[in-house]
């Protein structure tokens, strides 16, 4: 996280925040379920996701889009300053019963500065080296 929030001033279209990489196991999609009430057995049940026609177990959606977002606070340093956040969801996230799990690289850059001291910032979340989120953007208010 930074310890200095980014200044409009000081940004400019094509900056790159710190990217991260997100871990997921099935572990955390249970912790998920319970937190967000989502227990839908194509999060936790392999032979129901495979009956539904899915590889295996996929990760919530909007537990895929919190970590995304993440990138977006982080570098902010403070979430009250994130003002608008969108995602659609393209690809899930499959996440398989073993030790490794799946992973989530997330990157993002300002795409653009906007009146009012904000910045909207682009978004980009892969795993297995495909795009698992679409037009991915916010709008974040700077000083």
């Amino acid at each position: 996280m930074t310890t200095t929030a980014p200044k409009y001033d000081e940004v400019e279209v094509g900056t790159e925040l710190p990217g991260r990489t997100v871990s997921v196991a099935r572990a955390d999609l249970v912790r998920y379920a319970g937190a967000s009430g989502d227990f839908n057995p194509i999060h936790w049940n392999e032979r129901f996701a495979k009956e539904v026609g899915l590889p295996d177990v996929i990760a919530h959606g909007m537990f895929t889009m919190a970590q995304a977002g993440r990138v977006v606070t982080d570098w902010l340093g403070d979430p009250g300053a994130l003002i608008e956040y969108g995602v659609r969801f393209t690809k899930p996230v499959v996440v398989p019963d073993d030790a490794s799990g799946a992973e989530i690289a997330l990157s993002a850059k300002v795409a653009e500065k906007l009146d009012d001291r904000r910045v909207r910032v682009d978004i980009t979340a892969t795993s297995e080296g495909k795009k698992v989120l679409g037009q991915a953007r916010a709008v974040v208010q700077l000083t």
